[in-house]
């Protein structure tokens, strides 16, 4: 959510919107640029029709419907469902698709740029007690989703709805790098809402990104943004600070804890982490926020570079992430 892509060299680079968010795509020959271009928002319309929660055609407002009955989904689907089942397996638990009904309940019931907008204060207020009763009936957690990839069926149980926002954002960056390096015959970098992917030859001094809170912040914003250089793999980077709303009277985020089905009570406002993809950037950035402080030895064990911001603006750069 807060990666913003840095133009310094003579490579082409084009900017739209799609997924209700920014769309960067930068490839190193700037000839190559209108097919690249074409190869992601194919990639990105497909995604969209598969995995939206917000539009009433898309195959997954189909499945959430027939919770409780075997539903047979298209190839898109059932790949962005295993993702997100294998983010669920890699964090215990943390990063669960199942938490939809927890988001609609806290208010995010449809696309947040309609939402009521929240202060920008340092942690949400707990939700209203009745939600979270409520939220305890109906979560059962991503164990119970019965995917059958033999015959392309997903069961889910029923009264659970599945998000896929944890996940799939960042799997389109990945998908969309990779149509646009085969399209163009080039390298490329995607960027979907400050979800950075790469693939093929990078440019000679790399793929210069800035990090910061909010992606659309071009600046130094607060002073806490950090420009780093990537030649492969992608970058991600999970916020509370940005998508922000206020349901009930309460402020909230969309990074929920589905122990207690409510936005998480975040010890970093922002973090950001390098991996071989940009889906595993975002799923271990994402763990990160909701783990708190324990976030900083489970990075740490697993070798990835990450730097995680305290709501102080304080930074701990972990795995080799360069210092400011």
């Amino acid at each position: 959510m807060g990666s913003s892509v840095i133009d310094r060299s003579r490579s082409a680079t084009i900017s739209w919107r799609a997924l209700g968010t920014s769309v960067v795509l930068r490839v190193t020959d700037g000839s190559a640029a209108g097919v690249a271009r074409t190869a992601v928002e194919r990639e990105l319309a497909a995604i969209d029709r598969a995995c939206s929660r917000f539009r009433p055609d898309s195959e997954l407002m189909r499945l959430n419907a027939r919770a409780g009955r075997p539903t047979r989904v298209g190839p898109v689907l059932l790949e962005a469902l295993e993702l997100a089942l294998r983010a669920a397996r890699l964090t215990d638990g943390d990063v669960d698709p199942t938490v939809g009904r927890a988001l609609e309940l806290i208010g995010y019931d449809r696309d947040w740029h309609q939402l009521e907008p929240a202060p920008p204060i340092a942690s949400p207020l707990p939700a209203p007690r009745t939600a979270a009763r409520i939220e305890a009936r109906m979560h059962e957690g991503w164990r119970t989703v019965r995917l059958d990839r033999e015959t392309a069926t997903v069961t889910l149980r029923r009264g659970v709805r599945v998000d896929l926002g944890a996940t799939a954002k960042a799997w389109a960056a990945d998908r969309g790098a990779a149509a646009a390096a085969r399209a163009g015959d080039c390298g490329s970098l995607v960027a979907v809402g400050g979800d950075v992917a790469t693939a093929g030859p990078p440019p000679a001094a790399g793929w210069p990104i800035r990090v910061t809170d909010d992606h659309r912040d071009d600046g130094d914003g607060d002073g806490l943004a950090q420009v780093v250089v990537i030649f492969s793999g992608g970058l991600a980077t999970s916020s509370t600070t940005v998508r922000r709303w206020k349901h009930a009277g309460r402020a909230h985020h969309h990074i929920i804890d589905p122990r207690s089905g409510l936005s998480a009570r975040a010890e970093w406002r922002t973090v950001s982490v390098a991996c071989a993809d940009c889906a595993d950037a975002n799923i271990a950035s994402t763990a990160a926020i909701i783990r708190g402080r324990a976030a900083i030895g489970w990075l740490t064990e697993l070798g990835l570079p990450a730097r995680l911001v305290a709501e102080n603006g304080h930074t701990t750069e972990l795995a080799g992430w360069p210092e400011p």
